[in-house]
């Protein structure tokens, strides 16, 4: 019987980094009594603004939340949100120092207009081109000086398609983390899909994988499951693949072990930043525990957990150890 007390006071213990694509979430609240006369819209009256963290930044604000002293790798624009972001990142107690600020970007800003809990419309700010070799070299600089002076247990890629995980950035730190011994776990988009080779965790969610093997699969089942895993295995030759499978749980193998964790009943409120929950939840578990399905299971119940609030929420560490104790008897 897994002793949980004991696996959540060790979260404390651990260092983590994450290296991917920090973007702020606006989230402007109201209430709609009319359709515009100017246009077949509804007539937003707004009551509330509210920023979060998002993205990369949500990932790190999870392994806060679970007690993991956390550092972040991210470019931001030098722009009024990217100071906003740094401050609420700094604030939250995330490591912001290897943050590269450059006045050619802009910082993601996902404004979302949201009324009666559903969301009405979302505006983005951003840019998406690739670093260039300049804000390349430094940002892989300060992952260099962070595993060597740091030593942490694990780095997770947290990938958003916003340019800043370039190919040569993902298989230099990969390396750099082999050389160390550090796990590394992955979230991946398709662009850079295969990019992620030797990592430890591939945490794709089961849409992903269809588009990124060309795949036209109905049938959810452990057969055509470990089949993925291992058509994964063969481009990627990573160690544990952790396939997220919406309302139907999670799928987890490493080596010739493989199960499906159905998911726990919930009331959806919103499914944003349930990824992002999963795989911080499941980079720690590991690290401290080495177990897939323990890590597994506690990722399938935390992803959960958050879906039942609205927008991006970090876990609470107490719920989801009550949980854990509730559902992994």
């Amino acid at each position: 019987m897994m002793d949980f007390d004991k696996l959540f006071q060790q979260f404390s213990t651990i260092k983590a980094g994450v290296i991917g694509d920090v973007m702020l979430d606006t989230y402007w609240w109201g209430h709609v009594e009319r359709i515009s006369p100017e246009a077949p819209v509804p007539v937003v009256a707004l009551d509330k603004r509210e920023l979060r963290i998002g993205g990369a930044g949500n990932v790190a604000l999870n392994l806060v939340s679970l007690g993991a002293k956390t550092s972040i790798f991210s470019v931001l624009g030098e722009d009024e949100p990217g100071k906003e972001l740094d401050q609420m990142l700094a604030d939250s107690g995330i490591d912001t120092s290897y943050i590269i600020c450059s006045h050619t970007r802009k910082t993601t800003n996902k404004t979302r207009v949201i009324s009666r809990n559903q969301q009405m419309m979302r505006l983005d700010s951003e840019t998406t081109d690739e670093l260039g070799t300049e804000a390349e070299d430094a940002l892989i600089a300060r992952v260099r000086d962070y595993v060597v002076t740091e030593r942490p247990a694990i780095i997770i890629f947290e990938d958003y398609n916003k340019g800043v995980l370039t190919a040569r950035v993902i298989s230099e730190v990969i390396a750099l983390c082999r050389e160390h011994h550090i796990i590394t776990s992955v979230d991946p988009k398709r662009k850079n899909f295969f990019a992620y080779r030797n990592a430890t965790i591939f945490k794709p969610n089961l849409k992903e994988v269809k588009d990124g093997l060309n795949l036209l699969i109905d049938e959810v089942n452990l057969p055509a499951l470990t089949h993925i895993h291992q058509l994964l295995k063969e481009q990627l030759q990573h160690s544990i693949s952790l396939i997220t499978l919406s309302e139907k749980g999670v799928f987890c193998q490493e080596k010739e072990n493989s199960l499906i964790i159905p998911s726990h009943i919930r009331n959806i409120a919103d499914v944003s930043g349930a990824g992002d929950t999963v795989i911080a939840v499941a980079s720690l578990v590991y690290a401290a525990a080495k177990d897939t399905s323990v890590m597994a299971g506690i990722a399938n119940i935390a992803g959960g957990l958050v879906c039942e609030e609205v927008g991006t929420m970090a876990i609470n560490k107490e719920r989801l150890l009550q949980e854990c104790k509730l559902l992994m008897k």
